[in-house]
């Protein structure tokens, strides 16, 4: 199939005119290294067959909740790389969600390789940068939901080495690895549990992150305890509790856990968390949460991680990768330096990564 984009990458003066941008903003963007944290891989394309290599629109509602990724908008919209992440079903049974994970795993493996012309799968920063150099987009595979494991957490280990960089431990509700952060959990913070905890230990062990978005905060909190210090702490895609408090949302403290392990936050793209209309803010407040990274733990430790096609209602004026550079222009007229925009873009993600794999 031959995948419907135009290379606006290449033409940073189309890419202005396109946003209403300034050349430098888009020189800048164009020049960059672009990687989101969290992009939704599965969700849609197993409940109506969502096909990513088609060019979508906004869909049935405007880009809210769905049709925000396609594999034409992210090579028009210059995203360089991303952990493209299968969610687990909590309704299966445990040995259901274990079973149907491996099938959605070969399946979004084919999925890519389908597509060798412009996508690539990576396991480690070496891999990206060799992607990078033949112009491919490099594929991280990630996974929300570790109770796709919980029945048997051996079968971590027949996950082909490096095939998937993060778990996600706990999601929308709680789990036999413990608490969410949702109000949907219906009872106190238990923390992790010893099957969370072991967790944590065998996902270190095989260099996959223990990815800390979603987790309740004494879960939070059990993670860092157990967590192998050596290695970087992530949470993908969130918002932070110094711009907008919220249950979804990582304090101050969190944020300094995260930066003094070498890891990154992932800032997400949902309106609400990050303290605008439910129907949809401005991309100014994504930066809004960024800043806060930067302001209380430095410019190393902040990334991008907009969860686009998880059911979001994202930024009126951030619903795909098309609109991505505007960040880079709100982020200049608030003085940010070049080098600070890129390493949020995406060189602080890399760094993580490469800290945890070498």
């Amino acid at each position: 199939m031959t995948l419907d984009y135009r290379h606006l990458r290449s033409d940073p003066d189309a890419l202005r005119k396109e946003l209403g941008i300034s050349l430098e903003a888009a020189q800048l963007y164009c020049a960059s290294e672009v990687l989101d944290l969290h992009l939704e891989a599965s969700i849609w394309t197993r409940i109506f067959g969502y096909d990513h290599r088609k060019r979508h629109g906004g869909g049935l509602f405007g880009g809210r909740f769905y049709s925000q990724l396609d594999f034409p908008r992210v090579l028009e919209g210059g995203l360089t790389g991303g952990c493209w992440v299968i969610t687990t079903n909590p309704f299966r049974s445990a040995r259901g969600r274990g079973r149907v994970f491996f099938q959605n795993l070969e399946q979004l493996q084919r999925l890519f390789k389908s597509e060798p012309e412009h996508f690539r799968l990576v396991r480690d920063v070496a891999e990206y940068r060799a992607a990078r150099r033949e112009g491919l987009h490099g594929v991280f595979l990630g996974v929300q939901g570790g109770n796709a494991f919980d029945h048997d957490l051996s079968s971590l280990e027949r996950i082909p080495e490096g095939a998937i960089l993060r778990v996600t431990l706990v999601h929308l509700s709680s789990s036999r690895l413990g608490s969410t952060s949702s109000p949907a959990r219906l009872g106190s913070d238990a923390g992790l549990t010893s099957l969370g905890k072991e967790m944590v230990e065998r996902l270190d062990a095989l260099r996959i992150f223990a990815d800390l978005a979603h987790i309740s905060k004494q879960g939070f909190w059990d993670a860092v305890e157990v967590h192998d210090g050596t290695l970087p702490l992530i949470v993908t895609h969130t918002g932070v509790a110094g711009v907008n408090e919220h249950w979804r949302n990582l304090d101050d403290e969190q944020l300094r856990a995260i930066a003094d392990s070498g890891g990154t936050v992932g800032v997400m793209y949902q309106s609400s968390f990050l303290g605008d209309a439910y129907l949809g803010g401005r991309a100014e407040r994504v930066v809004d949460h960024l800043e806060h990274i930067v302001n209380t733990v430095g410019e190393d430790h902040a990334s991008l991680g907009s969860d686009w096609d998880g059911a979001i209602l994202p930024p009126r004026d951030l619903r795909s990768p098309l609109e991505l550079a505007r960040l880079v222009q709100i982020m200049l007229d608030r003085s940010f330096s070049a080098g600070r925009i890129q390493k949020i873009l995406g060189l602080n993600a890399l760094a993580a990564i490469d800290r945890l794999r070498g």
